[in-house]
């Protein structure tokens, strides 16, 4: 195992891994809600987006949870935000750590992309160890739900890689992408066998001959038109 896997390994075993720094949230309740509603017409919106005018090749990554239907409604209040709130923040931190970038939660979901365009091949291999990382952290995180009375999680993780368009809300200063890899990533997850991690054929084409993984073809994701997308689970060869 590399010296940046055994840094890895001790960082999520730590208790730093657990440790999330507070920041002031802002909710919106109904009270504020209402007097945005009187000042302004039916037909008119204050949610606006603008898109970028050129489009970029990112690697795209997708991670949701399993049975979270099932989950929540086992769940109080307080604890299923607790629940969300490991989870969340600990695939945040993975994330951050092979130098992703998190772009939104799509509630129990989170998509997030690895910049490709100055170094293609350190954003893949980013990308890769990120999911790889995210598979090999599910036994430690699910101690620590555990250890607070709250179930086990079990993950489905997915990349892709492509065209994007980069997208700003009036809303947010995080930026939203769309393209076909977004798409790709959500539609192939659920290929994904329980904590694993799938990557869809365009990521595979340009990351194949990378010795420290060894890749799966285990479907083909229907993506109409007579035309199906193969599917790779990716496992690391990296050896303890």
């Amino acid at each position: 195992m590399t010296y940046e896997h055994l840094a890895f390994e001790k960082y999520i075993q730590s208790k730093e891994f657990f440790d999330y720094p507070q920041f002031e949230a802002k909710p919106r309740t109904s009270m504020t809600l209402e007097p945005e509603i009187e000042r302004h017409t039916p037909s008119t919106s204050d949610y606006l987006v603008q898109f970028s005018t050129r489009s970029q090749s990112y690697c795209v990554g997708y991670v949701d949870i399993v049975n979270s239907t099932k989950i929540s409604a086992s769940l109080s209040a307080e604890h299923l935000s607790q629940y969300y709130e490991i989870f969340l923040n600990s695939m945040s931190k993975i994330i951050g750590k092979f130098g992703g970038k998190v772009i939104k939660n799509i509630g129990d979901c989170l998509l997030y992309y690895f910049p490709t365009a100055n170094t293609p091949e350190t954003g893949m291999t980013n990308c890769l160890d990120c999911g790889v990382a995210m598979t090999n952290a599910q036994s430690i995180i699910s101690k620590e739900l555990v250890a607070k009375k709250l179930p086990k999680l079990q993950y489905r993780i997915s990349s892709d890689f492509g065209s994007v368009i980069l997208m700003n809300t009036n809303h947010s200063h995080a930026v939203d992408l769309i393209g076909p890899p977004v798409n790709m990533c959500a539609k192939i997850n659920h290929f994904a066998g329980h904590n694993e991690f799938v990557i869809g054929h365009d990521l595979y084409h340009v990351t194949k001959k990378f010795k420290a993984y060894a890749f799966k073809e285990i479907q083909s994701c229907d993506v109409g038109f007579r035309y199906s997308y193969p599917v790779y689970k990716v496992t690391s060869k990296q050896k303890s």
